[in-house]
């Protein structure tokens, strides 16, 4: 388990080093969109940088496991994550800090390649 800060709740890692991930949603449109499969590396606490887009959890909701864009670091693993579509706030706006669990690595499906950087805007 993880937690980014004492008193906040821990979250499950990934349970494999490498994971396969479907998108459900339209919170991360333009960047890959529902329905894409992502190839996603499992990270160490700490591991994480402005611009990359993980997979996180929230300790305010441990159940939910998310595809979004590191925004901002804060203090020990918490991350502040968004969606690359401003119309849609399901990220750290709405549940607080998160703990990115995994690092999206590429798109396999249905159009591959790496993710670019956020659009502009």
């Amino acid at each position: 388990m993880i937690s980014p800060r004492p008193g906040t709740g821990a979250v499950r890692p990934l349970p494999a080093a490498w994971v396969l991930a479907r998108v459900s949603g339209p919170s991360m449109s333009p960047t890959v969109r529902s329905g894409d499969r992502l190839l996603v590396r499992r990270l160490r606490p700490g591991r994480v940088a402005v611009g990359d887009v993980v997979l996180a959890r929230f300790p305010a909701r441990p159940d939910l496991l998310v595809v979004k864009r590191v925004h901002r670091l804060l203090d020990g693993d918490a991350v502040d994550v968004r969606g690359d579509n401003p119309l849609v706030t399901d990220d750290s706006r709405a549940y607080g800090p998160a703990v990115a669990v995994g690092r999206v690595v590429a798109r396999l499906r249905p159009r591959p390649g790496r993710l670019g950087p956020a659009p502009a805007g």
